[in-house]
């Protein structure tokens, strides 16, 4: 038995999807964590993620998190966010990525300076203003439970 095609109208939720604002702040909230908190350093208690750890390869490191961090701001400009805002998200990822390329200075800014936190806590201002419904509370969403 052959498989019919999807309609244009179930391709069109799908491509929705990734587009619900919902679902942007889940991506750039996992995004973040990953970036900013993967770990604990023991005996300091001070949480680092990939963008501190990937930053200590010359180079590659550097380059590897700016791009990372560039994606955080490309999800917020399909979010609709304003010209302002983008630039200055792109200017936390870019003030990281520079200064972050720097020799042992920028690994210690690495470790203080966290741009994709700094991007994200825009992005949730934005989004309680503009779309409510996506506010969540201790890691639980405020959408009611799909039935």
């Amino acid at each position: 038995m052959a498989a019919t095609p999807p309609n244009f109208e179930e391709l069109a939720a799908i491509a929705n999807l990734d587009r619900d604002p919902a679902a942007v702040r889940r991506r750039i909230e996992a995004m973040e964590g990953m970036l900013e908190r993967v770990l604990v350093i023991p005996g300091i208690n001070r949480p680092v993620g990939l963008d501190f750890i990937v930053g200590l390869v010359p180079v590659v490191g550097d380059i590897l998190t700016a791009v990372m961090g560039a994606w955080i701001v490309w999800e917020a400009r399909n979010l609709g966010m304003s010209k302002f805002q983008l630039v200055r998200m792109a200017t936390n990822v870019g003030v990281d990525s520079l200064l972050g390329a720097v020799p042992v200075v920028g690994d210690a800014f690495d470790f203080f300076f966290r741009s994709n936190s700094r991007n994200l806590k825009i992005i949730k201002r934005h989004l309680d203003k503009h779309y409510p419904g996506t506010v969540t509370i201790e890691g639980v969403s405020s959408r009611p439970a799909r039935s």
